[in-house]
């Protein structure tokens, strides 16, 4: 099976970041800065992507904003007609560098939170930063971006959803993302410190769902559960290599963030093939298309291909079997990994959080 495009163009332009978050997304082993694609492969990267019927682009990282060439990668996915989205921290940010990205084109703006209060923010990210996202916040309203909250939930912060809904409202987003962590990365490290109880989730999920009626047609409200806590999986990025390309900030164009965690896959860069051959004809892009790869009871279930199995990097992390289904499903027959986990979670953590270390030398 071939899927006949991808609609998004994940762009991690940089593993380099000003903050340490301890559940953050990135490898735990990343190269260091000298392996980044330069400004032209990107800008040929992007020319493919909307070549390819790629129709946004979502700039990340790390923090994109390390890059000094990012006005002018905003530039080319204007001029390639991309729906341009900057994800970041907001550190660093003038708002003269704002606006000027707003020149060039940019759509709209997500910026992460880790919460409401100084010091927790500070306890989750490793760094002082509230203070300077609070201000690009207020830049981004005054240019009229489009601005999404992005709030990453976990034990110690997932009783302030009230909180952080009160504070999206008073920054004028337009929409705010409650995602509870995904366990993979550095989140998995820290996952007995940062998994929070179900009790609590539950009661978040009521606040979030609350807000959402409350708000409807003014800001859009999304909760995210974590695969934890849920009976079937979500399926991972829209299913793998379904409707996303994910290119790092090495080139090594992958189907998710954490894909080359998985032991046996090959995967081709950009700066050796072009974009629409990888998304076509790379094995690992075509590893788990379809479900000719699918173990019981994933070939079997009539949700198949609505979950796809679930996450493929959450299975090889937890399993070292990638095609295994997800043990977040019920039906796995190593569930009771996920369960443990669940009941480990209704106690007190003990331990200190592992911050994010900078990208390292080969």
């Amino acid at each position: 099976m071939t899927a006949e495009r991808p609609y998004t163009l994940v762009a991690e332009l940089t593993w380099r970041c000003p903050l340490r978050c301890a559940y953050c997304s990135n490898p735990v082993r990343v190269r260091e800065q000298s392996a980044e694609l330069d400004t032209a492969t990107w800008r040929r990267v992007l020319r493919e992507a909307a070549e390819l019927g790629v129709v946004q682009v979502n700039l990340s990282g790390g923090e994109p904003l390390v890059r000094d060439d990012l006005e002018q990668l905003v530039a080319e996915a204007h001029a390639n007609e991309l729906y341009t989205t900057l994800i970041t921290s907001g550190v660093p940010l003038p708002r003269a560098r704002l606006a000027a990205l707003a020149v060039q084109g940019l759509d709209a703006l997500q910026l992460s939170f880790q919460d409401d209060r100084a010091a927790e923010a500070r306890r989750m990210a490793g760094v002082e930063a509230l203070e300077q996202k609070l201000r690009v916040a207020e830049w981004v309203h005054e240019l009229g971006l489009p601005l999404t909250l992005n709030a990453v939930l976990q034990r110690d912060n997932i009783a302030r959803v009230p909180e952080l809904v009160a504070l999206a409202e008073r920054l004028g987003a337009e929409r705010l993302e409650l995602a509870n962590t995904t366990y993979l990365g550095w989140a998995l490290l820290n996952r007995e410190r940062l998994l929070p109880s179900a009790a609590a989730i539950e009661r978040a999920r009521v606040a979030a769902r609350e807000a959402a009626e409350r708000l409807r047609g003014r800001m859009e409200v999304l909760f995210v559960l974590p695969d934890y806590h849920t009976d079937f999986p979500r399926p991972c990025m829209g299913g793998w290599a379904r409707t996303i390309v994910l290119v790092a900030p090495d080139g090594v164009a992958l189907p998710c963030h954490q894909a080359r965690s998985i032991a046996g896959l090959r995967f081709d860069n950009v700066r050796d093939v072009a974009l629409a051959q990888i998304w076509r004809e790379s094995p690992g892009f075509r590893a788990f298309r379809g479900d000719e790869w699918m173990q019981e009871p994933c070939r079997s279930c009539e949700l198949r291909h609505k979950d796809f199995g679930g996450c493929r990097c959450q299975a090889f992390a937890l399993l070292g079997d990638a095609a295994a289904t997800d043990p977040a499903c019920r039906l796995s027959p190593r569930h009771a990994l996920v369960a443990a986990a669940r009941e480990n979670a209704e106690r007190e953590p003990a331990g200190e959080l592992v911050y994010r270390r900078a990208p390292a030398a080969d």
